[in-house]
């Protein structure tokens, strides 16, 4: 057995954990950029009530950033070591999330927090010790013998 095939195998689920939570946190940013506060409530979402508007929309951001950050710069090997900071960003924003529904009393709306922050952090610390991405231009760097 090789030592390439347990990265190569991290390296699989890394890719498949960004996809799936950079889709996760793509439509979530939609959603709070394009929907009003009073239409997230009435869907159950009772802390948009409870926090302002603007914030709604920061949140809403900072999760659309995100879902770009866990998927581009891996994807184009540009900057491939803002994944595992935009990783680190999004498992912040559902410790706060968890935290928001805990001073609420609504302990059991957590969970959804704990998987994708748990998924984050796997992404953050796959990205940054285990399995990094080389940048493009290291990579050319490497490939082109120096005289």
């Amino acid at each position: 057995m090789t030592t390439s095939t347990p990265k190569k195998g991290l390296h699989i689920g890394l890719w498949v954990a960004q996809v799936l939570l950079g889709a996760a946190f793509g439509m979530a940013g939609i959603m709070k950029l394009g929907t009003p506060a009073e239409e997230m409530v009435a869907n159950g979402m009772a802390w948009a009530a409870r926090v302002p508007a603007g914030l709604i929309l920061f949140i809403g951001a900072a999760e659309l950033a995100g879902a770009f950050g866990l998927i581009v710069p891996s994807a184009t090997r540009i900057l491939p070591s803002l994944t595992p900071l935009a990783a680190a960003a999004l498992t912040l924003v559902m410790v706060l999330a968890a935290g928001e529904h805990v001073m609420a009393g609504e302990g059991a709306h957590i969970a959804p927090n704990f998987v994708l922050g748990g998924l984050a952090l796997f992404i953050a610390w796959g990205r940054h010790k285990a399995a990094p991405i080389t940048a493009r231009d290291a990579a050319a760097r490497t490939a082109i013998p120096q005289r």
